[in-house]
């Protein structure tokens, strides 16, 4: 014969620490992804407000518009150019 023990060990207990394990298992598997893998993830990082974007501003001058800016002022000083 069963006693009230056995009976709420079979119907409370068991599935109780069941589920528990389930989600313990799920939330230390989301805890290790997230540290290892999902901090990193720029989309992620996004969503959450993990980085703000940081905007470099240009420089003034590049390299290509120096080259073009110099060769201008030789084309334009040119005599050839008139």
């Amino acid at each position: 014969m069963e006693s009230f023990s056995d009976h709420v060990s079979l119907v409370v207990i068991r599935p109780l620490s069941a589920v528990l394990f389930v989600f313990s298992f799920i939330l230390i598997g989301w805890a290790l992804a997230w540290k290892l893998v999902l901090v990193h993830v720029p989309l992620v990082q996004e969503i959450f407000g993990l980085k703000k974007k940081q905007f470099k501003p240009k420089p003034p001058t590049r390299r290509l518009s120096k080259l073009y800016s110099a060769m201008e002022a030789r084309n334009s000083t040119s005599p050839w150019l008139a």
